[in-house]
């Protein structure tokens, strides 16, 4: 009898669970990815994550593979000597080689006193996997499912053996800075299972029947010694059952349900580690699983929930590697577009939270044991790789995912100022195109990639960007304004005058991994390329505006107004390119993957059809050039950046044609986007974070710019989106928009304002006569032609209608 009521018991609950959403997942798969079979390998299976803590997670049915993953587990340690290199007296001496036109030997100079040789840069590393293996009374496997539901930052992996409903959840919460795992049945005892450890680090591991335990360092030789030191807690919980050790392994026998929670921790900014790891794991076993999980999804939604996408026929009934097969054969699927730009939402949350102790690196915080084993490691790049993971914050509204990323800046201006003042003789700070945590920020090893002092300052114009969609002042004054004014000091230092032109130039520089020919050789170095000329300018005018708005830095900001008069132009080659260097040159391999010439189109803002309709114009014909070089060299992060190029440009079918080719050839099933093999010496495919979030920023792009002065809606609609909507989306000017359109022209639109603001709408003749609300009170702005100026007195939302 007593029997009977148990399963009775068991049954209702599972059924109300179900119903509640708790134990199942939800009929509406729009925004959810899904599965029909487990994940075969790391790159088919699922990611979760809290901003420091990640996991991805394979679904197997008789043997569950979780590979578990820590932002700051990281290699290596600080290095006293990578700044131990050129000098004032040195620089002096190359600068006067190539002002004399002595290209060849300032090369040679340049190359000997300019290349690092850091001695323990260390990498990012993977911990390992949890393996879980599973027996069954009896029964085939039916009715398999593995999804993660983006809306709740939930995965699920569900299946039938027999008559008993398997179900198991996952998810890494933030507010309890745990992942936590759940295991059940729709019947008592049916769960028998045993827990145990592959680690890919050295570590003293310790089972007992509260769980399993670790510790260990993060060593790994082929990139220098040292490592943070690491701690691991991975606790049960069972209901019902019986549990033991043995063989190391931990037993759970007959229990009705079983709760896993797990957390990592390193010495990384952190003395008590240990302590911390065994609180957080003790809060979680004193609020149970229920509460954790709702705190989970309702601070997730914070941020997730701001923001909906439709773009076209929802195909959801289909599974998503299927839905991924089709694109790749040729079909198009614009609900799948509103998938992964949700998708790309999701991963940004989940590698880039408030208080995580370092930002998104080369893979987020997901670490596939490859990238790390690349003579290029799993690190931050700030050539464009780590620039584009953050491309998409401000304007897919998630502004609050920037700040382990400010945070890291700071790390680096406080490094880089000892790197500017021994190698260059400089105030302020410089970082070079590899950086990692331990405060690198001398030149990688060989100066063609590695020697590009404008990195860090092209990664610190995000500190603006973020002011220009946020409006905040106070965060102005205390984040964004002190680091860009340091990132500005250098340049005023670093920078000399051309005795040949009077310009103001940095160098010896490079155009990042792109070499010119001259007189039938090729080199690297030279004089101010147009990479550092377009961030050099952009950091000067970022600290005007900003001294001007904080009313602040007279002094200074007279200097850069006078200095910023001086830097060379944009420049037009006789080709009607953008030119790469000052020099008069051309690329030795016109193939190469790099466009860093162009950033001045985007991410930047001083190339536009009304601002500079003749750069815009060469500008395209720079993107065409390259991508008909034979054998273009693309790859994940470069067919993203196009998306983004042909999005400024107005050429909606390219732009749309990029983001399909992101899909069909630098894609896998999990959606996660990857450096394909045979770039920079891969042997096979390798997750890549950047691609992701440069895509997102890309689809952003096209459905609405605002860095010309005005607000466009729909400025690259492809016709593949003829009907849509979206609402939540961002624009400069401290501006969030609902807009939805039909036929490709907007139906209605509303626009929020966060401070008060007078901005300019540009809105196409062919769309007719709009009519203007501003708190449901009719306004008629002023017109300039196609612009209508908005004047916005107070926190307000601003109506279109047609």
């Amino acid at each position: 009898m007593k029997i009977i009521k148990k399963i009775e018991y068991a049954a209702l609950l599972f059924t109300l669970l179900s119903i509640t959403g708790y134990a199942s997942p939800k009929g509406d798969k729009s925004f959810t990815l899904w599965y029909k079979q487990p994940a075969k390998e790391w790159m088919g299976s699922i990611p979760v994550g809290n901003g420091r803590l990640g996991a991805m997670i394979y679904g197997g049915v008789d043997e569950e593979t979780l590979a578990l993953n820590e932002i700051s587990l990281w290699s290596g340690q600080p290095d006293s000597t990578q700044n131990d290199l050129c000098g004032k007296e040195n620089l002096a001496q190359i600068r006067k080689l190539f002002f004399e036109g002595d290209i060849p030997e300032g090369n040679r100079l340049g190359t000997k006193f300019l290349s690092g040789h850091g001695k323990s840069f260390g990498t990012h590393l993977p911990l390992g996997d949890l393996k879980i293996s599973f027996t069954y009374n009896s029964g085939e496997t039916n009715n398999y499912c593995r999804e993660l539901d983006l809306e709740n930052s939930i995965a699920t992996v569900s299946f039938d053996k027999g008559d008993v409903h398997f179900i198991r959840e996952y998810f890494c919460s933030k507010p309890d800075e745990v992942f936590a795992i759940r295991v059940a049945a729709n019947k008592p005892g049916q769960i028998n299972t045993k827990l145990s450890l592959d680690l890919l680090r050295k570590s003293s591991v310790k089972i007992n029947q509260d769980g399993l335990f670790l510790s260990g360092q993060a060593l790994f030789p082929n990139m220098g010694p040292g490592g943070v030191h690491f701690v691991g807690m991975i606790r049960i919980v069972p209901k019902g059952g019986k549990v033991s050790v043995s063989d190391n392994l931990l037993k759970i026998e007959k229990a009705d349900e079983l709760y896993i929670y797990a957390d990592i921790r390193t010495d990384f900014n952190s003395k008590n580690y240990q302590q911390i790891c065994k609180k957080t794991i003790g809060n979680c076993l004193n609020r149970g699983y229920q509460q954790m999980r709702h705190s989970h999804i309702s601070d997730y939604r914070n941020l997730y929930g701001r923001m909906q996408i439709s773009l076209g026929e929802d195909k959801s009934n289909l599974p998503t590697d299927e839905r991924w097969m089709h694109i790749k054969k040729g079909e198009t699927d614009p609900a799948f577009d509103a998938l992964f730009y949700q998708y790309g939402r999701y991963m940004l949350i989940s590698s880039s939270r408030k208080g995580s102790p370092l930002p998104a690196n080369l893979q987020g915080i997901w670490n596939d044991n490859l990238a790390c084993n690349m003579p290029w490691t799993c690190d931050y790049h700030l050539d464009i790789n780590i620039e584009q993971n953050y491309w998409a914050a401000n304007v897919a509204n998630l502004a609050e995912c920037n700040e382990p990323l400010f945070s890291y800046l700071a790390l680096l201006a406080k490094a880089g100022h000892e790197t500017a003042k021994k190698m260059y003789g400089c105030d302020g700070w410089v970082a070079h195109t590899i950086t990692n945590v331990w405060g690198y920020t001398a030149p990688g090893g060989e100066v063609g990639w590695g020697l590009c002092p404008s990195a860090g300052a092209w990664q610190a114009t995000q500190l603006w960007k973020h002011y220009l969609y946020t409006m905040d002042k106070e965060y102005l004054a205390k984040v964004g304004y002190p680091l860009l004014k340091k990132t500005a000091q250098f340049f005023v230092d670093y920078m000399v005058e051309d005795p040949n032109t009077g310009y103001l130039v940095t160098g010896p520089s490079i155009s990042p991994e792109n070499g010119f020919s001259y007189k039938g050789e090729t080199w690297s170095l030279s004089m101010m390329p147009t990479i550092d000329r377009a961030v050099v300018y952009y950091i000067y005018n970022a600290c005007i505006e900003s001294s001007k708005i904080l009313n602040i830095d007279s002094k200074f900001r007279s200097r850069l107004e006078k200095d910023i008069k001086r830097l060379p132009p944009l420049a037009v080659s006789k080709e009607g390119t953008i030119k790469e260097w000052l020099l008069d040159v051309e690329r030795a391999d016109p193939n190469h993957r790099h466009s860093s010439h162009l950033i001045s189109l985007y991410p930047l803002d001083e190339i536009s059809y009304t601002k500079t309709p003749r750069l815009m114009s060469a500008a395209r014909k720079s993107i065409e050039k390259q991508l008909s070089a034979p054998k273009w060299e693309d790859t994940e992060w470069s067919r993203a950046n196009m998306i983004n190029f042909f999005a400024r440009t107005k050429d909606a079918d390219k732009a749309y044609h990029s983001l399909q080719g992101l899909y069909r050839e630098f894609m896998r099933e999990n959606l996660m986007t990857v450096s394909p093999a045979g770039i920079a010496g891969a042997e096979k495919d390798i997750f890549s974070f950047d691609a992701t979030e440069a895509g997102v920023a890309g689809i952003s792009e096209m459905l609405l710019q605002s860095y010309d002065g005005f607000i466009e809606f729909l400025p690259s609609l492809p016709s593949q989106w003829i009907k849509g909507a979206v609402s939540g989306i961002c624009a400069e000017g401290g501006l969030v928009v609902n807009m939805s359109w039909n036929n490709s022209k907007i139906v209605n639109a509303k626009i929020k304002s966060m401070v008060k603001h007078s901005f300019s709408i540009l809105l196409p003749e062919a769309w007719g006569t709009p009519h203007f609300e501003i708190n449901n009170q009719i306004i008629t702005p002023v017109k300039d032609g196609q612009l209508y100026r908005i004047d916005m007195i107070q926190q307000s939302v601003l109506t279109i209608k047609y």
